[in-house]
């Protein structure tokens, strides 16, 4: 009796501990990812030459649940902030049923300073679709690319309505 006691509290307290790392029985899938992600970016290119140096940068990306997203970033390269303010973007995504998968995202700028090839990102889903960890893996559009980036990503609170509360008046 003692054993099969212990054994329970085993498995129980070993289902509480994957489930507060964020570990979940449902699989993932594109539907996981819903709504607006803030992402913080930091990194390195490495080549080509000219592009090469320090990222750092922020990064508000809405994904739609169906495999699509937009972006605006404002990413610092070599110590220099964009032209643009808040560069535009969008993409596309897959997510795997283990929480693994992959982005592209394809910069959108207004201004052609900003211009940068696309990006091929593998990320991990975890927290039930709130964190996005990345990793940039290179760009479909260039075989010279070469960068040492990574980015994480937390779901941003959904904004509850606002209530207005009116003044009662008793008579």
């Amino acid at each position: 009796m003692t054993f099969v006691r212990s054994a329970c509290i085993a498995a129980a307290l070993a289902a509480a501990t994957a489930l507060g790392h964020g570990q979940s029985s449902v699989p993932c899938a594109n539907a996981t990812l819903n709504g607006d992600y803030a992402f913080t970016v930091t990194g390195q290119i490495l080549a080509p030459a000219p592009a090469a140096g320090v990222v750092a940068g922020v990064t508000m990306t809405h994904f739609n649940a169906s495999g699509t997203f937009t972006q605006v970033d404002h990413v610092v390269h070599a110590g220099i902030p964009p032209v643009e303010e808040w560069r535009p973007g969008s993409g596309i995504y897959h997510i795997n049923p283990d929480c693994t998968g992959y982005m592209v995202i394809y910069a959108q700028p207004a201004n052609p300073a900003d211009a940068s090839p696309p990006l091929r990102l593998e990320i991990v889903v975890t927290h039930d679709g709130n964190l996005i960890r990345t990793v940039v893996s290179g760009s479909p559009a260039s075989s010279l690319f070469e960068a040492a980036i990574t980015s994480t990503g937390t779901r941003a609170p959904v904004a509850l309505p606002r209530v207005i509360t009116l003044p009662m008046r008793f008579y």
